[in-house]
């Protein structure tokens, strides 16, 4: 392959970065960042920029990424902020090394850079309302008016300034801005804001300042200050790159960054926005940032959800110049194969019935042997307690089944998972008329699952015993969201009326095998014919509890086939 149908086969970002290092662009270095505000915990959207940023930068030789917090916005962020999002990242299985960063290492460069701005003509301390900023700012087909306050001198914007920045003046009433043009059809370049003034406790710096950077302002220069040669950013960024190449200019900074912006990620069935998730946590509509109903890698983690199935994941999306909307069932898919392949099976069960078999011997106990992973041999065998009395899951009995109903009945027999052919006999029933326990008759034959005179059934049925179960809380999630996209709401609704009302069932009678006694939190385990489960951190010493991170029903896998197939058939897909 040569060099340029190499490049042509990565991603369009990946093909830049390729191309700029063949011409010796940036003396030939890849440096990227990743840049969080603290202000939230990450998602699933951040995981992407995560893994591109990261991934790219080790594909070079040579290549780093640097973490560095955008912390210019006081009122909202925290050190627990920073911590949570440390963990995330090196979570996800990335390291910076030595290259941590806070846009608060850089304001006093920053206030630098603006009072050169200030002493070039190229910026403007205002004392207009923000209300009266926004009025005058103009439309896509009105241009803006030009503040009163435009044409002061150099030198009084310059005492201006730094009385600001000496916490002279108040919340609101003053900003500096930039200086560029109220007519431009590019909006973020009429005289953009560049400092405010914030009179509250910064996670870092405390009270030394009094007036903070714009995002628009810091996030260039920042990168120029670390040497980023290829800063990464999403598509709602796009209008911002001719104020982040304004400033740089103006301040003949080099070597320059080069933004390049991508689609972000949008998942359905939940919303991405960290405001409107900062508002469903605050609001008490889900228990906290690591609610397993959200798409933060918190919640993720919590569920049950690995890193390397979000980094799967991530790479399957893709990157693209187009945003779009992925299906939550191919998160689902990335995660069911990962565990597929490393969650040991158990049998647990959530809706126990008890059953008693009449003439299994009482006080005996046998033990059976279950395969803890058919995927992978090396992770052996289990013993499994059989008794007498079991526990066997309510919606696998039916008194009166229909006609494709192939588990347990009157007079129907049924295979027990590794253990015995059963036959149901009767049914005992509780004060209210409800059925409360069945009674059976097995086969010893039987043992292991298979009769020796080949005779077949039609259902396998998993089961624990009684006497050995665990009791266990599970906890069934379901979308957060009812529709696919929550955040597209008319106006005057509220997203929040989408919420799914159904989008947590817990269980508090499971039974679950002894096997589980030891489980730790956040180990994941297979419940056969279920789903998989992950162990929560609300489990004591006496009371597991479990998180279903996925059931076993593989949509995305059923769509993707689908797919292939029509693709085979000479149909075109559409993407």
């Amino acid at each position: 392959m040569s060099t340029d149908e190499s490049v042509r086969s990565k991603d369009f970002i990946r093909s830049i970065v390729e191309r700029d290092v063949q011409r010796g662009k940036h003396g030939g270095r890849v440096v990227t960042r990743f840049p969080p505000e603290p202000n939230g915990c990450l998602h699933i959207g951040h995981a992407k920029a995560i893994c591109l940023n990261f991934g790219i930068a080790s594909e070079f030789p040579g290549g780093l990424c640097n973490l560095r917090f955008d912390d210019t916005n006081p009122s909202t962020e925290t050190t627990e902020h920073v911590e949570a999002i440390i963990d995330d990242v090196r979570w996800l299985g990335f390291d910076w090394g030595d290259r941590l960063y806070f846009t608060s290492d850089y304001f006093e460069q920053l206030h630098v850079f603006a009072s050169r701005l200030i002493q070039k003509g190229k910026a403007f301390v205002d004392d207009q309302s923000a209300d009266e900023i926004r009025a005058n700012n103009g439309s896509l087909t009105e241009p803006g008016r030009d503040s009163p306050y435009r044409d002061r001198s150099v030198d009084e914007n310059l005492d201006l300034f730094a009385r600001m920045k000496a916490g002279e003046f108040e919340e609101g009433s003053r900003v500096l801005r930039a200086k560029i043009d109220m007519a431009s059809p590019i909006l973020t370049l009429r005289d953009p804001i560049m400092y405010r003034i914030q009179r509250v406790h910064h996670h870092r710096t405390e009270t030394d300042w009094y007036i903070y950077p714009m995002y628009d302002f810091a996030h260039g220069q920042s990168d120029a200050i670390e040497g980023i040669t290829h800063s990464i950013c999403t598509l709602e960024f796009q209008g911002h790159r001719p104020l982040y190449d304004w400033f740089i200019e103006q301040l003949e900074l080099e070597p320059r960054p080069q933004q390049i912006e991508f689609a972000r990620l949008n998942l359905s069935h939940t919303v991405m926005s960290k405001r409107l998730l900062r508002q469903l946590v605050d609001e008490g509509h889900v228990r906290g940032w690591d609610d397993p109903r959200l798409p933060t890698l918190r919640g993720l983690r919590r569920r049950g959800y690995t890193a390397a199935s979000i980094r799967s994941f991530c790479a399957g999306v893709g990157v693209a110049k187009r945003d779009n909307t992925i299906e939550l069932a191919r998160l689902e898919h990335s995660i069911r194969q990962d565990l597929n392949l490393h969650a040991p099976r158990v049998m647990a069960v959530l809706r126990p019935l008890k059953l008693v078999i009449e003439n299994f011997p009482e006080g005996v106990v046998d033990e059976l042997e279950a395969v803890n992973n058919p995927e992978d041999e090396s992770m052996g065998t289990r013993s499994v307690p059989f008794s007498r009395e079991l526990y066997i899951e309510r919606d696998d009995f039916m008194e009166d089944p229909p006609k494709k109903f192939f588990r347990l009945a009157p007079g129907r027999e049924v295979r027990l998972r590794y253990a015995y052919f059963v036959t149901c006999i009767g049914v005992v029933r509780d004060a209210a008329g409800e059925v409360a326990e069945l009674r059976c008759t097995y086969d010893p034959e039987t043992r292991g699952g298979d009769a020796p005179d080949g005779r077949k059934v039609k259902g396998t049925l998993h089961w624990v015993s009684a006497p050995h179960a665990l009791s266990a809380e599970v906890r069934l999630y379901e979308h957060l969201f009812t529709p696919e996209d929550p955040a597209n709401v008319a106006e005057g609704e509220s997203f929040l009326d989408g919420l799914n009302r159904d989008s947590l069932q817990i269980l508090g009678d499971a039974k679950v095998e002894p096997s589980l006694a030891d489980a730790v939190v956040g180990s994941s385990h297979q419940f056969e014919r279920l789903g998989y489960f992950c162990v929560d951190p609300d489990s004591t010493g006496d009371r597991l509890a479990f998180n279903r991170t996925v059931t076993l029903r593989d949509t995305w896998a059923k769509i993707a086939k689908q797919a292939m197939t029509r693709a085979g058939a000479g149909g075109k897909e559409k993407r």
